[in-house]
């Protein structure tokens, strides 16, 4: 079995990158492919970060970038560390290009295509906003994953992002007092992660909510001690059942969700199976 890992940049949500992979993956046998997901590249910074990733996992890198400095970022640095690096759709578009008489556009992004793996979207999307907040918990099982994370840690943006790329995503906040539901230790099929984030983060995403609501912004809800507990809670429980973890911290959604598919591709992968989202 040989192991090629595959990182796939993409300016917008990479749908298209992750089929052309798929479809060139399944030209051979034997063949372990490891995909790092990596969509909404739209900076140097989060190219930079990226680009240290890559460099600790080196293999073929695929990309659809239309911002030509970008592009032209990554291909000097792939080429610096030696790496062989394909923009997926020159070709086509250079192709299209020369009979319509046209430049290309340039612009980041693509049309839904109404195909199975759409309205397995769409499915994903009714599942997970079902499923919010802990509802819906005795049913999990049929998620592909489940975020569980105090209150404000992103689980529901994250969630929703990840339903939009095809899994179903359910999620659950964690409360001191209030034990999850048991059935949480228990599952099988969904892949588990837990959603963390500094205490002194938190209490300014709680605050900034509270001022929003028009509330009381001092209360236990934004107490800096309460709230040390809370997280230091939520990553015993982590630690204890050997989840995942994601430091939402400093990330952006789609950086935790890329790095979520990340994680999920590499378990489908030491399973045996495949997710078709």
């Amino acid at each position: 079995m040989t192991r090629l890992h595959l990182h796939l940049l993409s300016d917008s949500t990479g749908e298209t990158l992750e089929n052309i992979a798929k479809a060139g993956i399944a030209q051979f046998e034997n063949v372990e492919a490891i995909r790092h997901f990596w969509p909404m590249v739209r900076s140097e910074l989060h190219l930079d970060r990226i680009m240290e990733e890559i460099a600790v996992h080196p293999g073929l890198v695929l990309f659809t970038l239309a911002n030509s400095d970008l592009r032209r970022k990554l291909e000097n640095r792939c080429r610096a560390l030696g790496l062989p690096h394909v923009a997926a759709l020159d070709t086509v578009t250079d192709a299209m290009s020369n009979i319509l008489g046209q430049e290309t556009r340039n612009r980041p992004g693509r049309k839904h295509i109404l195909d199975e793996a759409y309205f397995a979207r769409i499915e994903a999307i009714q599942f997970t906003i079902a499923h919010d907040d802990g509802v819906g918990h005795d049913n999990w099982e049929e998620a592909d994953i489940v975020l569980a994370g105090v209150s404000r840690a992103s689980k529901t943006p994250t969630s929703i992002y990840l339903a939009n790329r095809g899994y179903k995503t359910a999620n659950i906040p964690l409360v001191m007092e209030s034990p999850p539901p048991a059935n949480l230790y228990r599952l099988k099929h969904p892949m588990v992660v837990g959603l963390t984030i500094s205490p002194e983060r938190l209490v300014q995403v709680r605050r900034n909510r509270l001022l929003s609501l028009n509330q009381a912004p001092e209360t236990a809800y934004v107490d800096i001690e309460r709230v040390q507990a809370e997280v230091a809670f939520g990553r015993r429980l982590f630690a204890d059942h050997g989840w995942p973890v994601i430091d939402m911290t400093r990330r952006s959604i789609e950086e935790a969700a890329a790095a979520i598919i990340n994680l999920f591709n590499e378990r489908v992968l030491k399973e045996g199976g495949q997710k078709g989202a």
